[in-house]
């Protein structure tokens, strides 16, 4: 699935879950981990721990090779900074951190990098009841037809390719946002048969690359929709983009996506298209 994964750590829970997943992805990929502390400048000096030593413990023993570096600097840009030099193909982070010398998983800089990395962002949460198996059996994509959303899809179908993964592919119809009350409306009308048509080109990619899918369509508050059939099916990854397009195709806005980290009980892999010159 990856050849290198940067995991940004700061001793958090949050952050000790991502590393901890990490090194399941890497006991079973053989893929080279590359773990950043980043130290903030403006913090106190005697607060500081060892800041990696016991990043090994978190990650595991996974045969892997392990890379450790500490920089000084502010968390969002010295993670990106980190991601490009060292050719990365993911980065793995926790959804918050402490603040202090160890402040980095703030979900500020987790949003800033899923916002600006070039690669995709696998979002790990500290919680309990977040499930974390690996490898992936059960892959759930919201979509909305937007470009975004596509290329979540086909990174989807090729981690599927990869462990012979079933991919759902859910389509939610929220007709709030397009004050629909009535539903008699026409424009409810029109926005069930987009859905249907969108989930429909997606199990037409996925029959292509030789995926097995599920669809849903289904009606409600997008971002409660998604972790409820999340939830519902026992999904072992969800893959989102991190963008939508506006009007009656409306699903993946950056605000959707951002809430759906914030409560989601299984990783969250977020990518983007490429931003057009």
């Amino acid at each position: 699935m990856f050849d290198r994964i940067l995991v940004p750590t700061d001793g958090s829970g949050p952050a000790n879950a991502a590393l901890e997943y990490a090194g399941e992805i890497a006991a079973v990929e053989q893929v080279t981990v590359h773990i950043l502390y980043v130290v903030d400048p403006s913090a106190d000096p005697d607060d500081a721990d060892d800041p990696i030593a016991d990043s090994r413990d978190w990650a595991g023993e996974t045969g892997s090779p392990i890379i450790e570096e500490v920089e000084t600097g502010e968390p969002r840009d010295a993670i990106l900074e980190s991601a490009v030099e060292h050719d990365v193909d993911a980065i793995v982070m926790g959804t918050r951190g402490r603040r202090g010398v160890g402040r980095l998983l703030l979900g500020s800089v987790t949003e800033g990098v899923i916002r600006d990395a070039e690669v995709p962002v696998l979002v790990v949460r500290g919680d309990s009841e977040v499930r974390r198996p690996y490898p992936i059996e059960t892959i759930v994509v919201p979509t909305d037809g937007s470009a975004h959303a596509e290329v979540a899809l086909e990174r989807a179908l090729t981690i599927a390719s990869h462990h012979d993964a079933t991919v759902h592919i859910l389509s939610i119809v929220d007709v709030a946002p397009a004050g629909i009350e009535d539903q008699n409306d026409l424009r409810l009308d029109r926005l069930e048969r987009f859905a249907r048509r969108v989930v429909d080109e997606g199990v037409e990619r996925a029959t292509n690359a030789g995926v097995e899918t599920e669809v849903t369509v289904t009606y409600g508050s997008t971002h409660q929709k998604i972790r409820t059939y999340t939830d519902a099916v026992d999904a072992d990854l969800l893959v989102m983009g991190t963008h939508g397009r506006s009007g009656l195709d409306r699903l993946l806005l950056g605000s959707v996506t951002e809430r759906v980290l914030r409560t989601a009980t299984t990783p969250v892999l977020t990518v983007r298209a490429a931003s057009k010159e």
